[in-house]
């Protein structure tokens, strides 16, 4: 019988047939974890990144995107729309926040997740772009279409959430939101880290 592996999933799994309207998203974090976990890039397993410091929570859950890397083309996308800090991509794939009414415990999961907008983070002069979208068939988060459309309350927690997560409440912001952005935007996002992925992968030796 021929072995069979586990997907890396960053490079192994797919981003999908639909994107950008629907993507595979690979969920890292949870709401009620106390400790950061990430993928580690070199084996595809999830590890402590480090615990959660603050009181502050993940508000949704939290992963990335298959085949995706904030490079260039991501920084470029942030600079045109008017982040004029941004200098460069993170260097990560490209991070999701998927909202939805249903309790899932735990991370290291694959779930299928429709884009509706985004936030154009700035983190150390670097463009860290949190794409924002509803999970697939969610009763209640399903039927929003657009940022626009999200009530203000939970798109307010989002980016309160990614403007104090490093910070103590005494110490001066590390990040910042540029701007935030409909769907519209979010699939040149997406496809703009795409891209960038296509250049991390096949660039020449």
């Amino acid at each position: 019988m021929k072995p069979v592996y586990k997907a890396h999933p960053w490079h192994g799994i797919s981003i999908g047939d639909q994107v950008p309207e629907i993507v595979n998203t690979f969920i890292e974090i949870v709401p009620s974890d106390t400790i950061k976990y990430e993928v580690d890039k070199d084996t595809g397993y999830l590890k402590i990144d480090r615990p959660q410091k603050y009181s502050n929570i993940v508000p949704s859950l939290y992963g990335f995107i298959p085949q995706t890397y904030c490079g260039r083309r991501v920084a470029d996308l942030a600079l045109e729309n008017g982040a004029d800090k941004v200098k460069i991509g993170d260097g990560d794939p490209l991070d999701i926040c998927v909202l939805s009414s249903h309790n899932i415990p735990h991370g290291d999961i694959l779930l299928q997740a429709r884009p509706i907008g985004g936030l154009c983070l700035v983190d150390d002069l670097e463009a860290d772009d949190k794409i924002i979208a509803v999970l697939v068939g969610d009763h209640i988060y399903g039927e929003y279409q657009d940022l626009k459309d999200m009530p203000r309350d939970v798109v307010e927690r989002l980016k309160h959430y990614f403007l104090t997560y490093k910070n103590l409440p005494d110490e001066p912001k590390k990040c910042e939101i540029a701007f935030e952005y409909g769907k519209e935007h979010a699939g040149e996002v997406i496809k703009s880290s795409t891209e960038d992925y296509r250049d991390l992968i096949f660039k020449p030796m």
